[in-house]
């Protein structure tokens, strides 16, 4: 119980700071999440007895927290001084995952983009709780009102750690809360209040196509050797198929592959409102390169995130309506060719085939609801309610239904489900007002497009909110949208006459 109310708390606090009216608030709460859920999961795995592993290894691990507090000081200090560091170091650190194993137990945890959010924190905490603001070229307070996202997005972090009380699986609610939605949510303050501009922007943009070649390299490496670096599980299924599956220094053949697309479709929106022949040139190159990377990761959610994230910048870029047109044609001929070429109409085996075991979740996810409309089952508990309804081992049984949709209906029902339909509703409005007039049109499309390609793989796979990149380009989203109305309201609300403005390359020319 003391668990459950001190969830409750953290998150509270978490969804406070976003909606916070001033910068000394959100300041004072951002300290004290940074204070609790750390505090809170220490308390979480001493109950547990997790310790029990590493027992006369003590010194150790003090030397290991003090060894992160040192490097997030340090990383403070250096976004102190060079304030552009800390988007481009959260773009960097968004794909590494490092496993720790407690007590016999194995997590793969984001531990550099935890340092990273950790160092800017601590860098944009110090004025602020003096109730001053950053100087020079650091983030630059906006004091504007929070709109309907920043308040969704805090009434679904309360309520999901509210629906944990009644799980069944408390343990996966708490670490979802802990691991993902606090340290992301501070990230998301962080980055969507920063001093962005159409240069750092493009930086950012040419690091994180940077690190997607090195990625893909690595990932044509373990293709041509047959040899994959990471997840037992994957090697093992390597072994038995016919084909073969990369998933770079990632977990997750299907996350590699999301990243990948996600890249691809920023590029993209990239060359389309680039005017230099040999920076679109160029851009193409890279991209044929990532799309090579991506058809080895087999992940057929990727290349309909890829799809749908192509047809947003289509329809920005050039016509919504003939747009429309084509992906419902598309879409026709794509569905009637795969149910006719696998027996998806037919159900039952064959179906789950072809979906890759995946129908079979989401049916099983659908009858949890229909149990359970209201309130659902409680927050994380999707794997465990789905193995004991079916009666399957816990191989087969997956944490989330691979449709985010169903395992929300499912867990938090639909009270849950009307917060996440809220959420996604002012992402897009988000992502998408006055973006015809924005002057930074290509910027703003760009991350629509992804944002779009991110919902999409949602829709087919899973991890939504526990992505840090859908808080990532909400942030973006949140700071360039701002931007463009600042801009509107300057220019007496007339179009920009250059929407191209702000997309150039790496230059930012």
């Amino acid at each position: 119980m003391a668990t459950d109310v001190a969830l409750i708390v953290v998150s509270l606090v978490a969804g406070a700071m976003i909606v916070a009216p001033t910068a000394r608030a959100r300041a004072w709460l951002m300290l004290v999440s940074i204070v609790l859920a750390p505090a809170l999961l220490l308390a979480h795995v001493a109950a547990a007895d997790q310790l029990e592993g590493i027992s006369g290894r003590t010194e150790l691990l003090v030397v290991a927290a003090v060894a992160g507090v040192a490097a997030a000081l340090l990383l403070a200090w250096w976004f102190r001084r060079v304030p552009a560091a800390f988007p481009i170091a959260v773009v960097v650190t968004l794909p590494f995952r490092i496993p720790l194993t407690i007590g016999g137990a194995t997590a793969s945890l984001l531990l550099p983009l935890y340092l990273v959010v950790a160092g800017g924190a601590i860098a944009w905490l110090a004025p602020r709780l003096r109730g001053r603001q950053a100087g020079g070229d650091g983030p630059r307070e906006e004091e504007r009102p929070v709109g309907g996202l920043e308040w969704t997005l805090a009434v679904v972090l309360a309520l999901y750690a509210v629906q944990s009380a009644w799980s069944s699986d408390p343990d996966r609610a708490l670490e979802n809360v802990l691991f993902f939605y606090v340290p992301f949510a501070v990230g998301f303050v962080l980055l969507s209040r920063f001093g962005w501009t159409p240069k750092l922007a493009a930086r950012v943009l040419a690091v994180l196509a940077a690190l997607a070649v090195v990625l893909t390299s690595i990932g044509f490496v373990e293709f041509a050797t047959r040899h994959l670096l990471l997840n037992p599980k994957v090697i093992a299924a390597n072994q038995v198929n016919d084909y073969f599956r990369v998933n770079s220094l990632f977990f997750d053949p299907n996350i590699f592959g999301r990243f990948l697309a996600i890249v691809i479709v920023l590029l993209v929106a990239w060359i389309c409102w680039e005017k230099r022949q040999k920076a679109v040139a160029a851009g193409a190159l890279v991209i044929a390169f990532l799309f090579g990377g991506l058809l080895t990761t087999l992940s057929q959610s990727s290349y309909a995130a890829l799809l749908a994230g192509l047809a947003m910048l289509a329809a920005l870029r050039w016509s919504i309506r003939w747009t429309v047109a084509v992906v419902a044609v598309a879409a026709v001929l794509a569905a009637g060719a795969l149910a006719a070429g696998t027996g998806v109409l037919e159900g039952g085996d064959d179906a789950s085939r072809a979906t890759s075991g995946r129908s079979a979740l989401v049916t099983g996810g659908v009858e949890l609801f229909a149990e359970r409309p209201v309130v659902g089952w409680g927050a994380g508990s999707f794997a465990l309610e789905y193995r004991e309804a079916e009666n399957v081992s816990a191989a087969k049984a997956a944490s989330a239904s691979h449709t985010i949709p169903v395992t929300v209906a499912a867990e938090q029902g639909v009270i849950g489900l009307a917060a996440y339909l809220a959420l996604l509703f002012f992402a897009f409005s988000r992502c998408l007002r006055g973006i015809r007039s924005a002057p930074n049109l290509a910027i703003r499309a760009a991350i629509a497009a992804a944002f779009t390609a991110l919902v999409v793989h949602t829709l087919v796979y899973a991890a939504f909110l526990e992505d840090p990149i859908t808080w990532v380009l909400l942030a973006a989203a949140t700071a360039f949208g701002a931007a463009s109305s600042r801009s509107a309201s300057e220019d007496g609300g007339r179009p920009a006459q250059d929407p191209a403005s702000g997309a150039a390359g790496p230059d930012g020319a």
